[in-house]
């Protein structure tokens, strides 16, 4: 289909970077503009003429600015098929121009809520005027070009630099697609506002879409819909893959409990190794002594700065992933010295308070597991108290089986893992697992702290004592 040329567009935006290269180049093109307030100064200021919004409508802003757009010699403008003689006679028995470019985003909703803003406040950035407009011309797609937020800037500045101020359908269903994904990320959040707590509906929306090499199997398609770079600036290594996102999320989930100097080792979504210690090289030797065989490719993360004595004993192991609040210089140089390796600096550890996932033919969602218990929440059962240092040890554990698959088990001692068994059928298999690891590592069980996570119940404090292969269990419920 021969391109559309654009003659005439309106343009009502707040962002405006690179908004003057694409203003330029169309008028150089021999384009007409129109356009409110602010909008309308920019341009101007380009030493650009632009008509007014109220100039074609022959009605100011009322309302208190809630109204201004919102017109038929604005709609009709935009709306009009070009290829029916009955709309284009409308159009010239009303006197309406055509439209063929609009340029408009949208009143900050979602970062006027996140900022904790009244409901008076709140309700007034949600967008009328520039919503009908993006859908108006997003519909109309077929002979008008919608450009829905900044993020449209700078294909279509591409595009008219490239072939002056037309475009093909194919290049308008794409920028009509995206205005729609503009349009019903913007609805979904109102939607989730005003909804609250209730969950009458399930209403999910992320923008950023992210194609990954395969899914969890390489016969897997797979896609990351986020924003990653909020969350993490990767200073090396190859793409991230499926796998490596479920690892890099367990990771920062579970970090996110520990308060002293911690490292953990994942793989396959849980710990095999974690340790906390005053020093970060003691933290990491501790938690690699924990399972020295699964370490190998596995996910490390931590919440200390990495430093150049700790990265040379890092650098011994191969690893995919390394995440950490920052790396020192030195540091950077030794674990750079492998090209693939994945380095990771954790910008922002905020996780959303929902978790979903899909299931038959809809969607389960639960609050996000955020509980962790404190000596204040152990009550003793047994006629002999734990100590101070086995009370820490339990309150240990028990951070650690919480992000453990089930039926787990986890041993601990001393703020180290030990062993742990998990995902097993059964709460005997997952105990016997442990135990067998943790004496393949030569590991002491004596006193050693032992929590168990099973489906649908409480997590469970056990104390282990081992005399000639004979285990007693000291139980330490929960309050």
């Amino acid at each position: 289909m021969e391109n559309k040329k654009i003659k005439r567009a309106l343009i009502s935006v707040y962002h405006k970077d690179k908004l003057d290269e694409i203003i330029k180049k169309l008028y150089a093109e021999g384009v007409s503009f129109v356009s409110t307030g602010g909008t309308k100064s920019f341009i101007e200021s380009l030493g650009i003429p632009c008509d007014t919004v109220e100039d074609l409508t022959s009605y100011p802003s009322i309302l208190g600015g809630r109204v201004k757009t919102l017109h038929p010699k604005v709609f009709g403008g935009i709306l009009a098929r070009r290829d029916m003689e009955q709309d284009l006679a409308q159009l010239e028995q009303y006197e309406i121009p055509e439209i063929d470019l609009v340029i408009v985003d949208l009143y900050p909703f979602e970062a006027t809520i996140a900022a904790g803003a009244d409901e008076a406040t709140s309700i007034e950035k949600i967008d009328i005027g520039g919503i009908s407009l993006i859908r108006a011309a997003a519909k109309n797609y077929k002979d008008v070009v919608i450009l829905a937020s900044e993020a449209q800037y700078i294909p279509f500045l591409e595009l008219i630099n490239q072939n002056g101020a037309s475009t093909t359908l194919e290049e308008r269903r794409w920028f009509a697609k995206e205005a729609f994904g503009v349009s019903s990320h913007y609805d979904s959040a109102i939607f989730n506002y005003f909804d609250g707590d209730n969950a009458s509906a399930f209403r999910m929306s992320a923008n950023g879409s992210k194609s990954l090499r395969y899914g969890e199997n390489p016969h897997q398609s797979g896609y990351f819909f986020g924003q990653f770079d909020d969350m993490f600036e990767q200073l090396h290594g190859k793409e991230i893959s499926y796998n490596n996102l479920l690892d890099i999320d367990a990771a920062v989930s579970l970090i996110n409990d520990f308060e002293d100097i911690t490292f953990a080792i994942l793989k396959h979504n849980n710990a095999c190794g974690l340790a906390s210690r005053p020093d970060l090289k003691e933290a990491w030797e501790a938690a690699l002594a924990g399972d020295p065989v699964s370490a190998y490719g596995g996910v490390l993360i931590t919440n200390a700065i990495v430093d150049k004595e700790t990265a040379e004993e890092i650098n011994k192991l191969f690893l995919e992933v390394i995440i950490a609040p920052d790396y020192d210089l030195d540091a950077l140089q030794i674990l750079t010295q492998k090209k693939n390796r994945i380095i990771l600096v954790l910008l922002n550890n905020k996780v959303p308070k929902k978790q979903f996932r899909s299931v038959l033919n809809g969607v389960l969602v639960q609050d996000k597991d955020l509980h962790t218990e404190t000596t204040g929440d152990i009550k003793v059962v047994t006629e002999k108290e734990p100590t101070t240092e086995e009370i820490e040890d339990m309150i240990f554990a028990n951070k650690i089986v919480k992000h453990s698959k089930s039926n787990a088990i986890v041993l601990a001692k001393g703020k180290q893992l030990i062993a742990s068994g998990v995902g097993q059928t059964s709460r005997v298999d997952a105990l016997k697992q442990a135990i067998e690891k943790a004496k393949s590592f030569e590991f002491d069980l004596e006193g050693a702290d032992c929590r168990w996570l099973l489906p649908d119940t409480d997590i469970l404090n056990i104390k282990i004592k081992l005399k000639k292969h004979i285990w007693d269990f000291f139980h330490l419920r929960r309050k």
